[in-house]
């Protein structure tokens, strides 16, 4: 079969047979079309074996043709565990198996299936540990041999974000029911969000049967796609994977190489249901596939998948794929229904007018093949004489295609993760899904729903609670359903003497490996997975976790629902750390004084969610455009902008009591009209913020908080005080201020000509003063501190009088020579004096005595947050501290990361380090071992191109260590 042997029109729904594409394949070039996956390509041009199994290296083809397996999981150039079934191709493409050595076809490590019976269910725990260190021996040999793809190690990342969606109402699954969920809801005033995994809509209208003539589906889905797709109430996200559900529809949804975040105000989960495959001997191998993956091939990408086929079934859908199979021109030799009778006799009258043959309470007790096992080859028909059991003897219908339905499990996944209880019945053979949150609804065959028309209802009815939750009226549906057959045949499970009866195709885990695992103790399923693995491979227990809970209620004699199934935690696909690490979209925010910074020619930097001018001048001049605003700030006057510092104000008659239980340093006691260092610790004793506390009056303190912490704090201090109860009131004011520090030793003379109302002599408003008063006539709070170690003076002022505060300041200091200073320049001020950065000088393990903070902490307290756990700390031996560095203008200068070692050992790591040409040396912050840390000693770091250079630590601060020039 070439890959212009397709079905023809309208087959194929997904191919455009006018867009050729050449691709290769191990080594062959092969040719497809736009719009196949690698998967359909391949099996378009004969080729089946796409991969070896993990453990047995068995060959394996496609079994779902819908990503929800491992049979397909192939190597691209730069990224491994690709599943080929999902994959679009692409012209030039390159691709590979996985999993084997020598050839994919010759696979030399094949012939560990002959000794399965030697490595039994948990072998490797048994079998490893003795004699003593044999461990050292073995592992070696079984990282080796465990290995799947290859990792790209030249891969250069790709570009991944994060975004925020809200939306009234999130509909998973794009199939009969998503469809009818999500335009009932639009209808009725919604706001629509449809997700669906595929790059399709409609689900199995796409490809599946649901009437004799097969006409109503592909009607059907036209009609609903087409009012979805143009209706303007709803947004549909294609190819895009709900991967988990979290609490209030929380909802995070992967997007090509975006990260979704969802926020829904009801949820309706319409994800369908997962086709069940019969457990028998040799049913992992190629040609062996789910009769919905058959029809995927025919309907979506116009492949033919066999010239005979056998259809084995547990259900009427398994007469309706064989209909489509011979439609396709697809020689049906026998459909083998596990039942006795089909449930709708006129589907044993349709195939009886097309000569098909049946044969009803029979399985499929062995697929055959021929050498190399690469394609089956017939089947071994029998009858089935009890549950699990056959006759000694069969028959042989020779085929190159099985296709093989035992009925469905609902994609509980979500709904489980939700709290949601999945029950079975074992007498009807069918999931019930209750327990479900509020606000959180399913329709459709994930509830048990299979006929379409009840389908259709459901979906409506349950948009239209949604929508009556929500204020809006839906259109009414219909409330009586029709009768429904069962799905699912209750014991699809014939095991073979001769084993290779997968449960499990992702760890070739047979029937008797979880039989074993039981007998060896481990009565609960999930005990079993972890001794097994079952359930832990790609698929995740798709299909799976069925047939264990089976095999697992039997043998310990119990049903089904009182086995129940493996917990179902996210992700629901595998992600990537690139979607959980991708660049979030951050609110943006200007401050007052933006503009005036693009006029003074600032090269602007994010801070948190603000921007911020990073110093004035071209990008090219940075470390010459720094060292000349600090010498400016060193030797005159400088203004920055600190508008984005976070801003708290902390009032009520227990305002005291309530910041002294929140931070480390004493404010019962604090004078009005004094400002105080602010230090907060965690319940682990972890630094996590620090500012500055002003106290304007007994009953209002400001305090504030560090440009990216402050939203964090905020729900700190929101978060204790429903603790605490305190009579206190807190107010976050940070966008409601703006905010500038005046620092150099002219600072005093530049605010003495716009402020009249304050005495800003040195007794009259001295270090670590606040004061109230007015700045050029603006409404102002002052506080003298020092950050950049010299004389300043912070002023707030209501936002909307930012940038008329600016102007008046600059005209103010023209004969002083006021310039302005960005925060790059700020920091290496700071740096100068040895200040500290939360989250950048401190980490998630950083405690005071580390970043020597000791001082800031009150002992006597009875208590504040984290007092218990810095005691603890400080009562063990450290084992690391942040110490100041210096090395010579002339040495390599480290980078913020840069490691800090001990030997062979790697010790700690710089945080922070830049020039300084005030002290004319190279100077910076570093975490180091405590050995390592006595003043005068030298620590090795590794710096770029692997050198090492040998730093100085000193004692802080670099800059004026008596802190005279602040205290003016």
């Amino acid at each position: 079969m070439t890959a212009f042997s397709r079905l023809p029109a309208p087959m194929g729904l997904l191919i455009d047979r006018n867009r050729p594409i050449t691709f290769d394949f191990d080594g062959t070039a092969y040719q497809g079309y736009a719009g196949d996956s690698i998967a359909s390509a391949l099996v378009a041009n004969g080729r089946w074996l796409l991969s070896r199994s993990f453990k047995y290296h068995r060959p394996r083809g496609p079994l779902t043709m819908a990503g929800q397996d491992a049979n397909t999981l192939v190597q691209l150039p730069s990224e491994p565990n690709v599943l080929a079934d999902l994959q679009p191709l692409s012209a030039g493409l390159s691709v590979t198996g996985q999993n084997y050595s020598g050839s994919l076809d010759g696979d030399r490590d094949a012939f560990l299936g002959k000794f399965s019976k030697f490595m039994p269910v948990g072998f490797y725990y048994r079998s490893f540990y003795k004699p003593k260190g044999i461990w050292k021996v073995w592992e070696p040999i079984i990282r080796k041999k465990a290995g799947l793809g290859v990792l790209d190690l030249k891969f250069q990342p790709e570009y991944h974000d994060k975004a925020f969606l809200f939306t009234d109402v999130a509909v998973i699954g794009a199939g009969p029911a998503g469809l009818t969920a999500a335009l009932t809801a639009a209808k009725a005033g919604a706001k629509v969000l449809l997700i669906e995994q595929q790059s399709y809509l409609g689900g199995a209208l796409a490809w599946a049967r649901f009437d004799i003539e097969g006409k109503r589906a592909d009607a059907l889905r036209r009609e609903l796609v087409d009012a979805v797709e143009s209706h303007p109430n709803i947004r549909i996200l294609k190819d895009a994977t709900c991967n988990a559900w979290f609490a209030d529809n929380y909802l995070p949804v992967i997007h090509a190489n975006r990260l979704y975040k969802v926020r829904a105000k009801q949820c309706i989960n319409a994800a369908g249901a997962f086709d069940q495959p019969v457990v028998f001997r040799n049913n992992d191998l190629p040609g062996v596939m789910l009769t919905s993956a058959a029809q995927r091939l025919m309907k979506l990408y116009a492949v033919k998948p066999g010239s005979r086929a056998v259809v084995l079934t547990g259900n009427d859908d398994g007469y309706l794929a064989a209909l489509d199979l011979a439609d396709a021109g697809v020689t049906v030799a026998a459909v083998v229904d596990m039942r006795n009778a089909p449930a709708d006799q006129r589907l044993a009258t349709a195939l009886q007018q097309r000569g098909i043959p049946m044969q009803t309470g029979s399985t499929v007790y062995e697929a055959l093949h021929g050498k190399g096992m690469r394609h089956i080859t017939g089947v071994d028909v029998r009858h089935i004489t009890g549950k699990g059991q056959v006759t000694g003897s069969g028959q042989r219908i020779d085929c190159d295609l099985l296709c093989m339905s035992a009925g469905y499990m609902p994609v509980y996944q979500l709904l489980c993760q939700a709290g949601g209880k999945l029950a079975y019945d074992d007498a009807q053979a069918a999931f019930s899904l209750s327990g479900l949150p509020k606000n959180l609804t399913v329709a459709g065959s994930v509830n048990g729903r299979n006929a379409l028309d009840n389908v259709l209802l459901e979906a409506a009815q349950v948009a239209g609670a949604a929508c009556a939750t929500l204020g809006l009226q839906a259109a009414p549906a219909p409330a009586h359903y029709t009768f429904e057959p069962r799905v699912n045949f209750d014991w699809p499970i014939f095991p073979h003497p001769d084993g290779k009866d997968f449960v499990d195709f992702d760890e070739d885990l047979q029937v008797r490996d979880i039989v074993n695992a039981t007998r060896h103790g481990y009565r609960d399923v999930q005990l079993v997975k972890r001794f097994s693995t079952v359930g832990m491979g790609p698929s995740q227990g798709r299909h799976s976790a069925l047939p264990t809970a089976r095999l697992v209620a039997q043998a310990t004699k119990r049903s089904v629902s009182e086995t129940g199934v493996t917990t179902a935690r996210p992700p629901f696909v595998a992600e990537k750390l690139a979607h959980v690490a991708g660049r979030g979209f951050d609110p943006y925010r200007q401050t007052a004084m933006h503009q005036r910074h693009l006029e003074l020619g600032a090269k602007m930097m994010p801070a948190g969610v603000w921007q911020r001018p990073a110093y004035y001048g071209r990008p090219e001049n940075r470390d010459a455009c720094m060292q000349a605003e600090a010498r400016h700030v060193r030797q005159k006057v400088g203004i920055i902008d600190v508008s984005t510092l976070g801003g708290l104000d902390v009032r009520g008659p227990d305002a005291a009591e309530f910041l002294n239980r929140l931070y480390t340093f004493t404010f019962t006691k604090q004078p009005v009209g004094r400002s105080r260092y602010a230090l907060m610790t965690n319940e682990h004793g972890v630094v996590i913020d620090d500012g500055v506390c002003a106290r304007f009056a007994d009953n209002h303190f400001y305090v504030t908080a560090t440009t990216s912490g402050v939203d964090r704090i905020y729900q700190q201090m929101l978060k204790w005080n429903a603790q605490w109860r305190l009579n206190v009131d807190v107010t976050n004011v940070t966008a409601a201020l703006a905010a500038v520090n005046v620092a150099g030793p002219d600072s005093r003379k530049v605010l003495e000509k716009v402020c009249k109302d304050i005495d800003l002599s040195a007794e009259g408003f001295p270090y670590l003063g606040v004061r109230l008063g007015t700045v050029a006539g603006i409404p102002a709070r002052l506080l003298r501190v020092g950050f950049v170690g010299e004389l300043g003076y912070e002023i707030h002022v209501p936002a909307r009088y930012g940038e008329a505060l600016w102007d008046a300041l600059m005209e103010a200091g023209k004969e002083f020579d006021l310039r302005p200073f960005g925060v790059e320049t700020q920091r290496l001020l700071r740096l100068e004096k040895g200040h500290v950065i939360i989250s950048q000088d401190t980490d998630g393990m950083s405690h005071p005595s580390e970043i020597d903070m000791g001082w800031a902490v009150t002992r006597s307290k009875p208590f504040f947050v984290g007092k218990r756990s810095v005691e603890i700390l400080e009562a063990q031996p450290l084992k690391r501290k942040l110490v100041g560095f210096t090395l010579p203008a002339t040495s390599m200068k480290p980078l913020e990361g840069h490691l800090v070692l001990n030997g062979p050992d790697i010790s700690g790591n710089v945080t922070s380090c830049e020039y300084s040409e005030t002290l004319g040396q190279i100077i910076g912050l570093a975490y180091c071992a405590a050995e390592q840390s006595v003043p005068g000693d030298q620590i090795p770091i590794r710096v770029e191109g692997g050198m090492v250079v040998y730093a100085k630590v000193v004692k802080l601060p670099f800059y004026d260590p008596e802190t005279k020039r602040q205290e003016l």
